[in-house]
C-alpha cells in the first residue's frame, strides 16, 4: 500500500449520531485531533425521538445547547402513562434529582444533523459515506481500513477509536465482542403521522405510554412533534406479529383499535406514511473497551425503547468515554474499566431494572397507582428524566429492592 493510503490521526470516532457527535465536539474543545467516520449521509431517519433531560446537560457540556434550543423541536416537561381509564403523568421540573425541567422531542433525522453541524463547526471534520471494513487493535496502535462511496479504500492509524456506530454496531461485529440480551426478542412497529390531536387532556409537552388493556407486555408510544406531526408505535414480544410481516400498516392500527384510549386520541390522525419496523433490538456486548478502543451507546448495549434511555446512555457513555481519553491522551494512566466501564454500567442497570419490573407488571403497577406518595413519585421522575447515575435516589442506588417493596405496598395499601 502506498504512503498516500495510509493517515494518521489522534482519534477516530466510527459514527456521526449524537454519541459521536457529542464525544467528538468535548475532545475537540480539549485540543485533540478527532475525525468522524459516518457510513450514512445526513439528515437520515432514526427512531428514539423522545429525549430525556440528562440529555441536554451533555448537549451544553458540547457547547451546542444554544443551537437546539433555538432549531423549533417541540418542547418536553414530561412523560404520561394510560392504562384504560387509568392516567399518570411525570413532570420533569419536580424531580429528586433537580435537573434540567424541560427537554424536547425532535425528528431524529433533523436534530441528528444539528448536532453533527454543530460539531463540525467546532472543528471536527467527518467523513460521510465511509465505511469501516476492518479493524486491528493487536499492534501498538489500531489500525482501520476505510471503504468510501467509490470503493476505494484507505488505512487510518489512530492513537483510539470510539465506537460510536449504534445499531451498526462496528466494532463489535469486526472484533467478536457481541453477546446475547437477556430480554426477550422484542419488535416495534412505528411511523410518523399527521395526527390532528384535539382529545381533551392531551399534552403535546410530555411523551405518551400506553399500556395495552389486557396485554400489560404490549405498550405504545405517542410522540408529538413542533409541527404538527407525532411518532406513534406499538411494541411487543415478536410472536404477537406473526401474520403481520405484509401488512404493516394493519397491524400498527389493528393495536390501536385494540385500545380504545389511544384510539380516541389518534381519532383524527392522516396516516400518511408507511410503517416501518425494528426487531431483536436488545444487545450486549463482552467488554465496553480494549486496547485503544471504547464502546459508546447502542454501538455497546441497547435495552428497550420503553423509557427513552438509548440517547441518555449514549450521550451519558460520550463525556465519559471523552473525559478519560482527554486524560490518557495527555499522558495520564487510566483504568477504562474503573473510570467507564463499571460507573456507565450503573445507570444503565438501573434502567435495565424498571424495564424489567415494567414488562414484569410490577412498575406498572407503581406508576398507576393512585395515591402515590409526592416524594416517591419525585424519585421515579428523575428516572424518567434520565438521572439514573445520581446515587443519592434511594430508587437509583437500590432499584431492585425499592421496586420490589413498592410492588408489594401497591398490591395491598396506598404507597
Amino acid at each position: 500500500m502506498s504512503v498516500v493510503d495510509m493517515e494518521r490521526r489522534q482519534v477516530v470516532v466510527i459514527g456521526a449520531g449524537p454519541s459521536g457527535a457529542i464525544a467528538a465536539a468535548l475532545l475537540k474543545r480539549k485540543g485533540h485531533d478527532v475525525l468522524i467516520v459516518e457510513r450514512q449521509h445526513f439528515p437520515r431517519f432514526s427512531i428514539g425521538e423522545s429525549l430525556l433531560s440528562h440529555c441536554l446537560d451533555f448537549v451544553e457540556e458540547a457547547g451546542m445547547l444554544e443551537a437546539v434550543q433555538a432549531a423549533g423541536f417541540q418542547l418536553k416537561n414530561g412523560a404520561a402513562f394510560a392504562w384504560g381509564e387509568q392516567y399518570s403523568a411525570f413532570d420533569f421540573g419536580d424531580t429528586f434529582s433537580n435537573g434540567k425541567p424541560t427537554t424536547f422531542q425532535v425528528q431524529r433525522a433533523d436534530f441528528d444533523k444539528l448536532l453533527a453541524d454543530q460539531a463540525a463547526l467546532q472543528g471536527v471534520e467527518i467523513r460521510y459515506g465511509e465505511t469501516v471494513s476492518a479493524v486491528d487493535v493487536e499492534r501498538s496502535k489500531p489500525l482501520l481500513q476505510v471503504v468510501r462511496e467509490d470503493a476505494s479504500r484507505y488505512q487510518i492509524e489512530a492513537d483510539f477509536i470510539l465506537d460510536a456506530s449504534g445499531y451498526g454496531r462496528v466494532l463489535p461485529r469486526l472484533l467478536d465482542l457481541e453477546a446475547p440480551s437477556s430480554f426477550p426478542i422484542r419488535q416495534a412497529v412505528f411511523t410518523h403521522i399527521e395526527d390532528r390531536i384535539d382529545c381533551e387532556g392531551f399534552e403535546r409537552e410530555k411523551i405518551l405510554i400506553t399500556t395495552h388493556p389486557t396485554r400489560r407486555d404490549i405498550w405504545f408510544w405517542t410522540i408529538p412533534f413542533s409541527n404538527g406531526r407525532c411518532s406513534v408505535g406499538v411494541v411487543a414480544a415478536a410472536e404477537q406479529f406473526s401474520g403481520h410481516s405484509q401488512n404493516l400498516d394493519q397491524c400498527l392500527r389493528g393495536f390501536i383499535d385494540q385500545t380504545p384510549s389511544l384510539g380516541r386520541v389518534l381519532a383524527n390522525a392522516v396516516w400518511d406514511t408507511p410503517a416501518r419496523t425494528i426487531g431483536g433490538y436488545s444487545a450486549n456486548v463482552k467488554t465496553l473497551h480494549g486496547p485503544g478502543f471504547a464502546l459508546l451507546g447502542n454501538a455497546a448495549e441497547f435495552l428497550d425503547p420503553v423509557f427513552s434511555s438509548g440517547v441518555t446512555i449514549a450521550m451519558r457513555s460520550a463525556s465519559m468515554a471523552a473525559a478519560v481519553l482527554h486524560r490518557q491522551l495527555q499522558g495520564e494512566a487510566v483504568d477504562w474499566q474503573t473510570e467507564f466501564a463499571e460507573p456507565l454500567k450503573r445507570g444503565v442497570d438501573t434502567f435495565r431494572c424498571y424495564v424489567e419490573g415494567w414488562y414484569a407488571g410490577t412498575f406498572q403497577d407503581v406508576i398507576y397507582h393512585p395515591d402515590s406518595s409526592p416524594q416517591i413519585r419525585r424519585m421515579i421522575s428523575a428516572i424518567l428524566a434520565g438521572y439514573a447515575w445520581d446515587e443519592r435516589n434511594p430508587f437509583v442506588s437500590e432499584p431492585k429492592r425499592r421496586l420490589r417493596m413498592l410492588s408489594d405496598i401497591c398490591a395491598t395499601e396506598t404507597v
